[in-house]
């Protein structure tokens, strides 16, 4: 226990009088959690009281900085999750940053949470570092309360040269949390029946991970008209951490055996948008005089980009 002791205390010195809270990044619980707060539909204030780590050893004089930082902090509404910004430090050996800040939650239960990405983003929101924390070492979470806690962003995580100076903010990657997720266009939203949206979701869930900056179109449905032409409804997912416009797509689409059947390129009039972390479905008809259909096997076929 001793060490962990000596530990605390060095991780103490890193709150300081001067800190100050300075910026908010505030979310709905239910983005973090699914829909397992009860919305009970009230707006009240919800001060959130400073909490310690059970196992910290708070010497009194830092009781004295964490109590008067956490009288700072704004109040919350109901069932939100806040990470309140303080302040960073570069480790002149390792050039890693220690982020302070406090994890707050207003819900009206304790809670332990798992892996969540966590970004430092600019005065300008541009993003200068990001690393996945495991939030079982910040223990439970009372309901109302508010932790003190320094998240340690390694150099490799970093992706600045220098420390942001004033306006920065720790904040929570959302595309991360709330995982991959079927986009629909307003015009299918509109169109397509529920049962057919579920049926879209429940695919998407079941297709392979996409890597980070990964980009992959895979088939769903390909269908010949009567007139020649090739209908191929398709799903362009997006596993980057940004939105990807798509003004002009060449395709081409190669049947059960191997062979081109169909090929052509699409400009995307107004421009196609898929959303980061998301897959969108869309159908791309081929006119008949791009297609080549004659004894194709569309039991199973490919939509690949051409170059």
């Amino acid at each position: 226990m001793r060490h962990n002791r000596r530990h605390n205390n060095g991780l103490f010195s890193f709150f300081k009088k001067s800190d100050k809270v300075v910026q908010e990044n505030t979310i709905d619980s239910k983005d973090l959690l699914g829909n397992t707060a009860k919305n009970t539909g009230d707006n009240r204030d919800v001060e959130t009281k400073l909490s310690f780590h059970p196992e910290w050893d708070v010497p009194q004089e830092q009781k004295y900085i964490f109590n008067f930082l956490a009288n700072e902090l704004e109040p919350l509404k109901p069932n939100q999750l806040s990470l309140s910004s303080i302040s960073i430090e570069e480790d002149i050996l390792t050039r890693k940053w220690l982020v302070r800040a406090f994890f707050r939650s207003s819900l009206s239960q304790a809670i332990e949470l798992g892996e969540i990405e966590l970004f430092i983003l600019d005065k300008n929101d541009e993003l200068v570092a990001s690393k996945k924390f495991d939030f079982k070492a910040l223990g439970t979470i009372p309901a109302e309360s508010a932790r003190p806690w320094v998240f340690e962003f390694e150099n490799a995580t970093i992706k600045a040269d220098e420390v942001p100076e004033d306006g920065w903010k720790i904040a929570f990657n959302l595309v991360s949390l709330r995982g991959h997720q079927l986009e629909l266009d307003p015009s299918w939203e509109e169109q397509l029946p529920e049962a057919q949206k579920e049926e879209l979701a429940k695919i998407v869930k079941t297709l392979p991970e996409l890597g980070e900056t990964e980009v992959n179109f895979t088939g769903l449905q390909a269908k010949l008209a009567d007139n020649g032409n090739l209908n191929a409804t398709i799903f362009i997912r997006n596993g980057h951490k940004k939105a990807i416009n798509l003004e002009q797509l060449p395709l081409e689409i190669i049947d059960a055996t191997g062979k081109q059947i169909a090929k052509g390129s699409f400009k995307m009039n107004p421009i196609l948008t898929v959303q980061p972390n998301s897959t969108k479905p869309w159908t791309f008809i081929f006119p008949a005089e791009l297609v080549d259909a004659k004894d194709a096997d569309l039991s199973r076929w490919t939509a690949r980009v051409t170059q």
